[in-house]
């Protein structure tokens, strides 16, 4: 799934959640600024999602998996990011892996992204199937 880049193996995933400041520098770095442009919103949303996980190297933070749900029927995986230099070495697959590792009982795994072939094939490949007109489930969503 790395397309031949070079695995980290240095990289600790762990159940915690970033300090507000290193949250924002990683979605700054990804160019999320809608979570960014007010970082109150940004730690509030991260202290009130039910699992969050980091991934570290060397103590810095990379990446990091917010999910919400109720631990039983659903889990929404809303943010999946990891810092551009560190893209494409698997760190992005292994939160993944664990957050499903840690929900191998919840029935529905639910996430939506940008519409990026890249994006698409990444999460196909981890075993995620697109809402399309082959699938008896309908995908809808609204922005404020």
């Amino acid at each position: 799934m790395n397309g031949g880049s070079i695995e980290l193996t240095d990289v600790a995933i762990e159940q915690e959640r970033p300090s507000p400041v290193e949250a924002t520098a990683l979605y700054d770095s990804v160019g999320w600024s809608s979570y960014t442009s007010d970082p109150g919103i940004l730690g509030h949303a991260l202290a009130h999602s039910p699992y969050v996980l980091t991934a570290r190297r060397n103590q810095s933070l990379i990446g990091l998996l917010r999910a919400v749900g109720d631990g039983s029927t659903i889990l929404y995986i809303q943010d999946l990011l990891v810092r551009p230099d560190m893209q494409r070495r698997s760190v992005g697959t292994r939160l993944i892996g664990r957050c499903l590792s840690d929900h191998e009982d919840v029935r529905q795994v639910v996430l939506i992204t940008d519409h990026l072939p890249e994006l698409v094939a990444f999460y196909e490949a981890l075993g995620f199937s697109r809402l399309d007109d082959r699938s008896s489930l309908a995908g809808f969503y609204r922005l404020a």
